[in-house]
């Protein structure tokens, strides 16, 4: 019997990288893009009112900031349990330090490393799935 898709959520103000994300995690056969939002209020909600696998967080958002919905993740004790991915073109070390304070696992320069983001989904996939 084949597992269900992981779901993820995309905290992402650009269209076009949220697409582009949710082309490369739907391909991949074992997540689905369960949720979106562009403001960290929007997230939030979202969050509290559906349970996802894994998150990746934009920290510059239309409203608020990615780090807004870390701090809301690690409160509910969320990030225990979630993958947790930033994916910032802001990838200074203080940044870095902040969201890994925060609960994030992973942190990721949009520029350079857009790529292991579906590399540490995979991982994480593999792991989750063959428990």
């Amino acid at each position: 019997m084949a597992s269900a898709p992981l779901r993820v959520f995309l905290l992402e103000d650009s269209a076009v990288i949220r697409e582009s994300l949710a082309e490369a995690i739907d391909a991949s056969g074992v997540f689905i893009v369960a949720g979106t939002a562009d403001t960290a209020s929007e997230a939030v909600t979202l969050l509290k009112e559906q349970a996802f696998d894994a998150i990746i967080v934009d920290l510059q958002l239309r409203q608020g900031s990615g780090i807004e919905v870390l701090a809301y993740l690690r409160e509910a004790g969320l990030h225990r349990s979630m993958l947790s991915i930033v994916l910032t073109n802001y990838a200074l070390p203080a940044l870095r330090q902040r969201c890994l304070d925060c609960g994030a696992g992973y942190f990721f320069d949009k520029s350079l490393e857009f790529d292991r983001v579906i590399e540490v989904m995979d991982e994480f996939a593999s792991r989750r799935l063959h428990r």
